[in-house]
Order: C-alpha cells, then structure tokens, then sequence
C-alpha cells in the first residue's frame, strides 16, 4: 500500500501483478501491532496466532481505491508480468486470535486506507528524503 500511494502521488506507474485478481486479507496495522500485544501479554507460549483484517480484496480493487481518493487516472495502472507459482489468494484465518485473545480488527478498511493516504499527503516532507537516500524504491 506504501508503494502505491508513494507512486501515485509522483505520478510514476502503479505495478500490478498480472491481471489485478490476486486477492489478499488487508489489515490496518494499528490492528496488526494491537494483536501482537496482546498475544505477547495473553498468548500461550507456543501458539500461533494468525492476525487478519477480514477484508479480502483483489489488488487491483484496492489501488483502484487508492487511485480514485487522489485523483489520479488508472492510466497509472503497468500490469507486469506476474512471479512463477505467485499465489493467487492469500487468505488469513484469524479466528483461533480472536478466541483465544479475544482480539479482532477494529480499524475500518476504508476509513484506514483513507487515514494512510492521508498521512502520506501531509508527510511527504519526512518520507521523501527517506527514498532520496535510499536511491530507489
């Protein structure tokens, strides 16, 4: 999502892996880092706890998203060829997490992928020497 949002904003193309219909769980990190909490204080040594934002959406949906709440046209869309044996779903049980943690997502996923847009827009000043530095990204 950095990637995209960076991208659009310098009106550079937006890669996408083959036609855009891999589909992945996407999860706010605030939700992320708060079941990593609480697993680190709760959890059962040994456990395996999955954490998923129960929002799956096909990638090209989502920079579409991204596209759309900067104003930017599709034509930023380079389909590229997709990586040997890519899965095409990434799918995230995180049901064991919330039973046993009683933790689950709060963030909305809209209203997060907003807010981190947003962020970028209003930050670009502490990002943008970071990829100056870093010579590419």
């Amino acid at each position: 999502i950095p990637l995209m949002i960076v991208k659009a904003l310098r009106d550079e193309p937006l890669p996408v892996y083959g036609d855009g219909m891999n589909v992945r769980d996407w999860i706010h990190v605030q939700d992320h880092c708060a079941g990593v909490v609480v697993a680190l204080f709760e959890g059962k040594p040994g456990a395996i706890y999955n954490f998923g934002g129960n929002h799956e959406m096909p990638n090209l949906d989502l920079v579409k998203m991204i596209l759309n709440q900067l104003g930017k046209p599709e034509s930023l869309i380079s389909f590229v060829k997709d990586r040997l044996g890519h899965d095409r779903r990434y799918a995230i049980d995180s049901s064991f997490a919330q039973k046993e943690l009683k933790w689950k997502p709060r963030q909305n996923f809209k209203e997060g992928l907003e807010a981190t847009i947003q962020w970028y827009i209003d930050n670009q000043a502490w990002w943008q020497p970071l990829l100056e530095r870093a010579g590419r990204y």
